[in-house]
């Protein structure tokens, strides 16, 4: 999509058609569309309201599939619940009708994506697509990351507490240049491939982030909060995806237009825990740097679904030119987050843990965003419907680092560079040891003990 078309702010004053089933045609009004076909009309309103799929939702045929889905995919939501809802809200009186319409809403919501028919026969487990490469086989020992990383002076994780507290980390020197070429390396390919680059906020209204699918409330929610007092309800963003998606917020979109294919670079915030050995260092941290891609399609499965064979095989092509070994994961239905309709998942080998880690992930999320942030296509015949929304991660910096340094390292601690990276590193071949290593000495204090004076 060229972004330099013009972006229309003729303010739209109605709002879609939530079903063609004229009992729930009150619920909401209809979209009046202009007469352009080509240009991308924004709302201006910032009260807009999701309109969740009650034609399906509402069908009895429907009622056993959806129950099975939320079961299976260990999610929220009781379609039981709805359907006396609905019913209620079809014999309620004109003044109970807003009330009613409210909790149908927080019901329908809460309700997961379909799920694509092809993994109900994976059970619990993930199917291997396929595993590229091969595990290394050294006459040394693999030394994990950490290890690596700290033999050749470029981290620091150790004595953060006082600092920025637990699960982060500072890159220095190498391994900071590193960091940067991996984001320039997997952006270029990006805009190779027809990405059209933003820079997004980290900073959204917890709206916007429960739109895209990650719950803000409760005390397992991953999602840091700004104290509404001083910030109103703003949270930090987990992942670019969400302002990405954010961007196109009651957007009528000419379908000529699509697909688009967006990419970010931001740094992303989550409030994780882990007890897990393995998920030590910086695998598992609270602010992390990644590339995103993000893509809108038209309305059909066919669409969303070719989009997301195209990043996975982006993925697939930027892991192997870094030398990685890996294994492409289609993901059973309790793997998928409630946005999800299909899930892909790379694990690279890290020979230094003796474990698959994951380093990516790809989903085909449907209509489940677009029709909580209101985003639709418009056809020549004025015809709207609700598009599809495609996710991938390109680069998660930490956990490609951990890979990279594992699958690179040598027998003398030092650690090649992928020739893929070079350019990007002034054609720097190898971490080495520095000749001068940079120490620091850590000093204890001890408090000062109160002492009674002497009477």
């Amino acid at each position: 999509m060229n972004f330099r078309c013009i972006i229309c702010l003729n303010r739209i004053t109605s709002r879609p058609l939530i079903s063609k089933n004229t009992k729930y045609y009150n619920l909401f009004n209809r979209i009046n569309p202009c007469t352009s076909q080509s240009q991308i009309r924004l709302n201006t309103n910032q009260s807009w309201k999701p309109i969740p799929d009650i034609d399906y939702l509402s069908d009895p045929n429907n009622y056993e599939i959806i129950e099975s889905n939320i079961k299976s995919r260990k999610g929220t939501g009781n379609i039981r619940m709805l359907k006396e809802l609905l019913t209620k809200y079809n014999s309620a009186e004109t003044q109970e009708k807003d009330e009613l319409k409210k909790k149908l809403l927080f019901e329908a919501l809460k309700i997961p994506n379909r799920s694509d028919p092809r993994l109900l026969s994976y059970g619990d487990t993930p199917h291997i697509v396929e595993a590229p490469g091969q595990k290394p086989a050294w006459s040394f020992p693999a030394l994990e990351f950490h290890t690596i990383a700290r033999n050749l002076d470029l981290l620091r994780t150790e004595n953060l507490g006082n600092l920025t507290g637990p699960r982060t980390y500072y890159f220095i020197k190498e391994l900071a240049q590193l960091e940067q070429a991996l984001i320039h390396f997997t952006v270029a390919a990006l805009e190779k491939k027809g990405f059209t680059l933003f820079s997004v906020p980290d900073l959204l209204h917890s709206r916007l982030i429960e739109s895209c699918g990650m719950d803000t409330k409760g005390e397992r929610t991953q999602v840091y909060k700004l104290k509404p007092e001083f910030y109103g309800d703003v949270c930090l963003s987990g992942t670019a995806e969400m302002a990405l998606a954010s961007y196109f917020t009651e957007a009528v979109i000419p379908v000529t237009q699509l697909p688009i294919k967006m990419a970010a670079v931001s740094r992303c915030y989550r409030a994780e825990t882990s007890n897990v050995q393995e998920e030590k260092g910086i695998y598992r941290v609270h602010q992390f740097t990644k590339v995103e891609m993000f893509g809108v399609t038209s309305g059909d499965v066919a669409a969303s679904d070719a989009l997301l064979e195209e990043f996975v095989a982006i993925q697939k092509e930027l892991f192997s030119s870094l030398g990685l070994h890996y294994q492409l994961l289609d993901m059973p239905l309790h793997e998928l987050g409630a946005p999800a309709y299909r899930k892909f998942d790379i694990e690279a080998w890290m020979p230094g843990r003796n474990m698959y880690g994951e380093i990516s992930s790809a989903s085909n999320c449907t209509d489940y965003q677009a029709r909580r942030l209101n985003i639709q296509n418009i056809d020549s015949s004025n015809t709207l419907r609700f598009v599809h929304t495609v996710n991938g991660t390109a680069c998660a910096v930490p956990r490609t680092l951990i890979a990279l340094l594992e699958m690179h390292q040598q027998s003398n601690g030092e650690v090649t560079i992928p020739s893929a990276l070079q350019p990007y590193l002034d054609g720097l071949e190898r971490l080495r040891k520095p000749s001068k290593p940079f120490k620091i000495k850590w000093i204890k204090s001890k408090s000062p003990q109160n002492k009674k004076k002497s009477t």
